[in-house]
């Protein structure tokens, strides 16, 4: 018996989401459908973005890397909640799990960073109109895009290596529907502590420090569209952040509302994960398209010939 306590584990078992036991069948249709529907929201406003010469401009160079994100951060935990709630099995390798929880972390960092850069090219483009091709030249989007990419790679490999270099030697079942810091840790045999500490310390302030960065950006834009005499000319401004506004309450929403809790239920975490995992992704194409002309458009010129086919049929 204590030979076996002290095996080194290889592989974790996934628990799910918790309290859904039964509901497996009715998840597995919902699911698979919302991550269809990002993969394919996210893919088509990338290939406008790309397709499209008008759409080649900083706000959407931005986009396209939001629509990238998307693509990875639902692939990160869809996949393997989608194949064990089909039934198939539920263990997943040491290296999966690592692997799981890197790319979690790697993207979602990445996401902070780039609703924080794309804050700051929506100050740019209210408050210095006239100089914005210059301040937010292509070289300037590539090295914020570049470090924003970079900075997320080195909080994740930071966070990984910390939770990955304690040994696993007991219990190998993970209490959630992926390989999450909380849900991993409890299982090291060492003492965990530093990698708690660590995890909260570089999660949390980074996600406060972003959003300050957003504050700020978005109260000097609210103070020069106070200063616009014309109607119209604020409604013009304010368009032009109506849309990145959306998506980072789609975002930080659910993630103050479970921070918020005193204590909040398994369920209502797994739910708020869920959200941020899958539905936002989801959301962010429909945002972004549904409110801007120039996308709208580029979407509905991206299979022209094949339209007139089936029009003339």
């Amino acid at each position: 018996m204590k030979m076996r306590n002290h095996t080194i584990v290889n592989e974790f078992i996934l628990l799910g989401i918790p309290e859904t036991q039964g509901l497996e069948t009715a998840l597995f249709f919902l699911f698979s459908s919302i991550y269809l529907c990002t993969l394919l929201g996210n893919m088509l406003i990338l290939t406008a973005i790309i397709s499209f010469t008008q759409l080649h401009t900083p706000m959407y160079f931005f986009l396209g890397n939001l629509s990238i994100f998307g693509l990875g951060f639902s692939s990160t935990t869809a996949p393997k909640m989608l194949s064990y709630l089909s039934g198939q099995s539920r263990n997943i390798s040491f290296q999966g799990c690592a692997a799981q929880l890197f790319f979690y972390h790697f993207l979602g960092c990445t996401e902070c960073f780039l609703y924080t850069v794309m804050a700051y090219d929506r100050f740019v483009a209210v408050c210095f109109p006239l100089r914005y091709m210059v301040l937010m030249s292509h070289r300037v989007c590539s090295s914020l895009t570049t470090g924003t990419w970079l900075s997320g790679c080195v909080h994740a490999i930071i966070l990984t290596s910390l939770t990955f270099q304690l040994p696993y030697c007991a219990s190998n079942k993970v209490g959630y529907y992926f390989c999450e810091m909380p849900a991993v840790l409890p299982l090291a045999c060492e003492d965990p502590s530093l990698a708690q500490r660590a995890g909260f310390t570089n999660v949390g302030l980074l996600s406060l420090i972003c959003f300050f960065l957003i504050l700020v950006s978005y109260t000097r834009i609210g103070i020069s569209i106070s200063k616009i005499h014309s109607t119209e000319g604020r409604q013009r401004a304010f368009s032009t952040c109506s849309a990145h506004i959306t998506a980072i309450v789609c975002a930080y929403g659910p993630v103050t509302i479970i921070y918020l809790q005193p204590s909040p239920s398994p369920l209502l975490g797994a739910i708020v994960q869920i959200l941020n995992n899958l539905v936002t992704p989801m959301l962010n194409p429909l945002i972004y398209s549904l409110r801007n002309k120039d996308v709208k458009s580029a979407l509905s010129n991206l299979f022209p010939k094949r339209s007139l086919a089936l029009g003339s049929k």
